[in-house]
């Protein structure tokens, strides 16, 4: 059977996934109670796994502000062949639209953290839907079009958020492995923590941006132990297509 795990946000309790092999590597915040579900078209809903019967695991970057850490990741991933998905803030992209450029020529994919990278849990819905507009406007100023991918600021999200965003055609994307990249906690904890905790159908959650100093150094170890370990090295659209497979929901 194929699986497509998603984040189903209930407005009124709060619900906590009891889903235990998942539960350690979701992000789970008291003011936005989570629980699982498969990919859904009926309910508002974030993509945070893919298919857990394929061997493939998606590999993304946060980048909200800097410009130092962007060419060594991009270098690593050059190396090792390995196509990722970079999440980016709009006021970062028109800050450095040369790095952005470079992250383009690479063949990786581009997706979109809003325009201020303000949490959307602070905002009115209007405020929202305005700080969306904003970042479309400046990507497609700088020539990238029509990206539908969208991870919210600080990966804040509620039910509202994200059919405000569905209703602007974004699909919203969340992660389920994060080894904390930016708050350096050591190489070898970054690569532990992602060795340990990647499975099937995984999203990795990594930062580029200037806080993130171990970052380059771990992928180098990261990327290759996962090819080693057999898995395939997909973009978040990749696994979004494997989500056209007939789903149901986990309750």
């Amino acid at each position: 059977m194929n699986h497509f795990y998603t984040i189903r946000l209930n407005r009124k309790k709060i619900i906590l996934s009891t889903v235990i092999v998942l539960a350690a590597a979701i992000l789970i915040w008291t003011q936005t109670p989570s629980i699982m579900a498969m990919f859904t078209k009926d309910e508002p809903a974030a993509l945070s796994k893919g298919n857990e019967d394929l061997e493939d695991v998606a590999v993304t970057f946060n980048i909200s502000w800097g410009e130092e850490k962007v060419e060594s990741i991009l270098e690593v991933l050059e190396k090792e062949e390995v196509q990722a998905t970079f999440f980016v803030s709009g006021e970062w992209a028109e800050r450095h639209p040369d790095l952005l450029e470079a992250i383009s020529e690479g063949t990786h994919e581009i997706g979109l953290l809003g325009y201020r990278y303000k949490s959307y849990l602070d905002q009115e819905p209007e405020q929202i839907r305005q700080d969306l507009i904003k970042a479309q406007e400046v990507m497609d100023k700088l020539g990238y079009e029509d990206i539908r991918l969208l991870r919210t600021p600080h990966g804040h999200l509620n039910e509202e958020i994200i059919e405000l965003a569905e209703s602007m055609q974004f699909q919203v994307i969340h992660w389920n492995v994060n080894p904390d990249d930016w708050e350096n906690p050591g190489v070898e904890s970054i690569i532990d923590k992602v060795m340990e905790q990647t499975e099937n159908g995984d999203i990795i959650l990594l930062h580029a941006s200037d806080s993130a100093k171990q970052t380059a150094e771990a992928l180098e170890t990261v990327l290759p132990g996962l090819k080693n370990k057999g898995y395939g090295l997909i973009t978040i659209s990749e696994m979004v297509n494997q989500a056209k497979a007939d789903t149901e929901l986990i309750d």
